[in-house]
């Protein structure tokens, strides 16, 4: 019985880590970031320029929820947009504007704005892999006294960064698709306070590591079956918090700059070490915090650069900073809360453990380490 129950266990382990591995090829194609809508009323006319994965909607794909457009069935049409040179794709935004105007709302009084595409700004149609921007400048006319309006757009058309410019003390806000923002002044003074800047970014910081962020979600759990003693685990965490915290606020501040193909290879790498790691050593060795301590700054890294795509307002760029790095902190307490929930608390006393599950999890996750820095260096 004895037998049969540690056999069981260690199947389902391996299972676990098999679906992981399995998952792996998603992480780093296709993510999905929120829209950015800069807007701009002068001399009555109302103009936004908005930065959004075009072909996304172009394809059709509903964007709510998804972490990843390789996800969706219309992953194919997708890839044919992404395809397109910029001529190409161009054309293909003016053949189909009246989807994009018809989704996003600018309101007056409730009453809804009519918005014309003026301009299209793209990039050339290059790695399909990589993440192609589009710039949308949409302009309309204002009715005369107007003085507060509503921006939102479609619930699948996923997350809206709203930002106003062009006035003192702007607005701006993170909607998720669907949502409308609050009436905001058009001549500007309704500025996020610094405390409804930090709340707004928590969510934003804690969707990166759950459920968006797998490479980091393993780096933790690489953490975790290292040891099921609080001691170590403490050492580890300490030491990848307050590295990532210092190079969060660096990258997000412009100080320090490397580029993602530089970054992610390594992130994949931490994951292989701390993983294998666990399989050789059952004791803290005092190079380990220090190591992590060195991986934790090319996280923060990584982090900062998420952070700079979803649009953070210069306005309260602090309190938006600081919600974002608790909401982070948030989610690697609560992966770690999980595993030990799921784990730990039923089976790590237990003296086969770490053989049974420690050691087979670590390795799982060192294969999709390995995957990642072999796909980031030369896929």
């Amino acid at each position: 019985m004895k037998f049969s129950l540690l056999t069981l266990i260690k199947v389902s382990v391996w299972a676990v880590m098999s679906s992981i591995c399995l998952s792996a090829p998603a992480v780093n194609a296709h993510g999905v970031i929120p829209a950015i809508a800069d807007v701009e009323v002068t001399d009555g006319q109302v103009e936004m320029r908005l930065e959004l994965d075009v072909e996304a909607i172009l394809a059709g794909i509903d964007l709510d929820g998804v972490r990843d457009t390789d996800e969706v069935t219309e992953g194919t049409s997708y890839e044919q947009f992404r395809a397109m040179d910029a001529a190409q794709l161009e054309q293909a935004i003016r053949d189909d504007q009246d989807t994009i105007l018809n989704g996003i709302s600018v309101l007056q009084a409730d009453a809804k704005v009519t918005l014309a595409l003026s301009d299209i700004v793209t990039e050339p149609a290059g790695d399909t892999e990589r993440r192609r921007t589009t710039t949308l400048t949409l302009v309309g006319d204002v009715p005369p006294g107007a003085d507060q309006m509503q921006v939102g757009w479609l619930k699948e058309f996923g997350t809206l960064v709203v930002r106003q410019i062009g006035v003192p003390d702007p607005y701006s806000v993170h909607l998720e698709g669907g949502a409308l923002s609050d009436p905001f002044a058009i001549a500007g003074g309704y500025q996020q306070t610094g405390f409804e800047a930090f709340l707004d970014y928590i969510p934003v910081g804690y969707e990166h590591i759950v459920p968006l962020g797998l490479d980091h979600i393993l780096f933790v759990l690489g953490l975790f079956f290292f040891s099921t003693a609080l001691r170590p685990l403490l050492w580890q965490i300490t030491a990848f918090t307050a590295a990532h915290t210092v190079t969060l606020a660096l990258g997000a501040l412009g100080i320090v700059n490397i580029p993602g193909h530089i970054v992610e290879p390594i992130i994949a790498l931490s994951i292989v070490y701390v993983a294998v790691e666990n399989v050789f050593h059952q004791r803290l060795n005092p190079w380990r915090p220090a190591i992590i301590f060195v991986f934790g700054l090319l996280h923060g890294l990584g982090f900062a650069s998420v952070l700079g795509e979803f649009g953070i307002p210069e306005s309260n760029f602090i309190p938006a900073l600081l919600g974002f790095n608790v909401g982070v902190e948030i989610g690697q307490l609560s992966v770690i809360a999980a595993a030990f929930l799921l784990v730990g608390l039923w089976f790590g006393t237990k003296e086969w453990y770490r053989r049974v599950i420690a050691v087979p999890a670590s390795i799982g996750i060192a294969i999709v380490g390995i995957y990642w820095v072999i796909e980031r260096v030369f896929l």
